[in-house]
């Protein structure tokens, strides 16, 4: 075509749409100056058409560009810092600025942004020559072949563009800056601007009533309501996993200990509860003790543990039965540890823990347990445990019993054992 209304997708800005010739223009692309519009079907070759763009998302479009002038000229005016990314998506958009910016200075931005709005100041189209341009201080991201084209918001922002502007800032209606993240080194931030913000704004109010209605609070205190809330839910939680404790220990009370094997099977148990149940039995006296828990919908799992037993061949045996996947979480909670009793033992002089604290994870779950003891389940743990305070001892048995290590209060053989496995 000889000229078109389409803009096409260029500068960080989306293609227009529409209609030409009957059929719709669902893209715009520029190459090598021309301009290829994508259509649902085909035109007649040498024929004259019309072409009638979506005049609301190119309003909308326009808003957010030039909003993005105005927050990008206020950006470089006050910290000198470049626009080196912009993005402009069919919901949102974005701006990459290579510089620090605190929460307190985009606020302020926001707010001189939405002043230079309500000013309604006429934004000016400039086609300067090359003398003129040789002259003129201006932003831009590239060098620029041929005639360039200036858009200039007077004492906010002069920048090289070749997209579409609304003609006044008035016309943007406002601007609400909704994210900012650190990215490379500077900051992008998220913006909205005109019937975007608006609908921001709606829908943001359409939550904050609704919360409002639920907690039987005012609009403007939904916030305090539901730190509230939270911390009524989190004594609760306590409440219950404190009772929970004590139904264990009924429940263990109930159970026999005096078989080789005891074998306690409950679907009502979850969480940390049948490690925690196991434990309470083996304290009573239990030489074996195998807990199963679950359901068909989510899974089950099992864990299996001995104060003088090395439970592993029973547990490998069950997991290569129910193709289980063995304990999760070790590498976490040994991160933990090192960080823990690694620098106790440093301050204690404990250098076998330290030891133990700095190996890495090598191998299978419990080839990483056995070289992390060092010398094997079946010898004594190398550790003066006498050394060690209360709470250390605590910590240290109550991570070694996470993955069935038992750990007893004298120098006994320590054993391996226990195993979670889900999907059995």
């Amino acid at each position: 075509m000889d000229k078109t209304v389409f803009f096409p997708e260029g500068g960080g800005q989306y293609a227009d749409t529409g209609i030409l010739g009957g059929v719709h223009v669902l893209d715009a692309q520029e190459k090598d100056g021309i301009i290829y519009h994508y259509t649902d079907g085909a035109l007649t070759p040498g024929e004259i058409v019309k072409g009638e763009i979506d005049w609301e998302k190119r309003f909308e479009s326009m808003q957010q560009h030039s909003g993005e002038h105005i927050i990008s000229g206020i950006v470089h005016g006050r910290f000198g810092y470049n626009n080196v990314g912009f993005h402009l998506g069919a919901d949102y958009c974005t701006m990459d600025f290579d510089g620090p910016i605190t929460k307190e200075q985009l606020k302020e931005i926001e707010e001189e942004a939405n002043r230079i709005v309500y000013r309604n100041l006429n934004i000016e189209i400039l086609y300067p020559t090359k003398e003129e341009l040789k002259d003129l201080t201006y932003r831009s991201k590239i060098e620029i072949e041929g005639q360039v084209r200036i858009v200039n918001i007077p004492g906010v922002d002069i920048c090289a563009c070749c997209a579409p502007h609304v003609d006044r800032t008035g016309e943007i209606g406002n601007i609400k800056l909704v994210d900012m993240v650190s990215y490379k080194g500077g900051e992008r931030i998220t913006m909205l601007s005109g019937s975007r913000a608006l609908a921001d704004h709606q829908q943001k109010e359409e939550s904050v009533k609704k919360i409002s209605a639920l907690l039987c609070a005012k609009d403007t205190e939904v916030a305090e309501a539901v730190e509230k809330l939270k911390e009524e839910q989190l004594d609760l939680k306590n409440q219950v996993s404190a009772l929970k404790q004590k139904l264990l220990a009924y429940q263990a009370k109930e159970i026999d200990v005096t078989p080789e094997l005891v074998k306690v099977f409950d679907s009502e148990l979850s969480g940390n509860e049948p490690r925690e149940l196991m434990n309470i039995l083996l304290e009573r006296g239990a030489k074996i003790c195998a807990i199963f828990a679950g359901n068909d919908e989510e899974g089950y799992r099992y864990v299996i543990g001995s104060h003088s037993e090395d439970v592993r061949v029973i547990s490998k045996k069950l997991n290569e039965a129910f193709q289980g996947r063995g304990a999760k979480g070790v590498e976490k909670a040994f991160q933990a540890f090192r960080v823990r009793l690694g620098v106790h033992a440093v301050e204690k002089g404990q250098a076998r823990v330290a030891q133990m604290a700095g190996h890495g994870l090598v191998g299978r779950d419990h080839e990483f347990l056995d070289q992390a003891v060092g010398v094997g389940f079946r010898h004594p743990l190398p550790l003066d445990q006498a050394a060690l305070g209360a709470a250390d001892q605590t910590h240290l048995r109550d991570l070694f019993l996470h993955f069935g290590v038992f750990l007893p209060q004298t120098q006994q053989p320590v054993v391996a054992g226990g195993s979670d496995v889900d999907g059995l």
